[in-house]
């Protein structure tokens, strides 16, 4: 494996939000990362602050959703590692299903547009190569199969190196449970 470049590591978050129809709440992005895409809400952790992951999911959600969300409706559902994301940074993302449906009306917001998709949408969908690939796939795959059960767990490497040469990015689950 090739040794990653030296690039800034981020920490954020990624926060999976759901209707009382199944529906996944997502962000028609208007800014960088992932401009002009489709992707969960969800940011930066406050590293200076000391800011937990759950505490930056619960940001977040009230950020961009208005959701003022308990911690214990949080389920942790993936540890996502980038190496070398679009040549720019290493990226550790907390993918948090957020547990029990919510309810959040479409709109505008500074970061893109609120919008609610059907699971059976998400793949015409306009998304980053990783999530329609690899994230999208882990997290169906990790879904609960009955009601009140808890969504799985999955941890993975995406390794971004060789896409500046033109190689497709490469990715190893490291590590995954099945639903509770």
């Amino acid at each position: 494996m090739p040794t990653p470049p030296l690039l800034p590591y981020k920490l954020a978050c990624l926060c999976d939000l759901r209707d009382d129809q199944g529906r996944v709440l997502l962000l028609r992005r208007l800014k960088a990362p992932n401009q002009g895409l489709c992707s969960p809400i969800g940011g930066k952790l406050h590293t200076d602050e000391g800011e937990s992951p759950a505490d930056c999911a619960r940001r977040e959600i009230m950020e961009e959703a208005g959701l003022e969300i308990s911690i214990d409706r949080l389920h942790l559902m993936g540890l996502i590692s980038e190496s070398a994301f679009e040549g720019r940074g290493h990226w550790l993302l907390f993918l948090y299903r957020v547990l029990g449906p919510v309810h959040v009306e479409p709109r505008d917001m500074r970061e893109g547009r609120l919008e609610w998709f059907h699971p059976s949408q998400i793949d015409a969908l306009p998304l980053p190569d990783s999530d329609r690939h690899i994230i999208w796939p882990l997290v169906r795959r990790h879904e609960p199969t009955r009601p009140g059960q808890r969504p799985g767990f999955f941890a993975v490497h995406i390794d971004c190196t060789g896409e500046a040469r033109g190689e497709p990015m490469r990715w190893t689950v490291q590590q995954e449970s099945p639903p509770a």
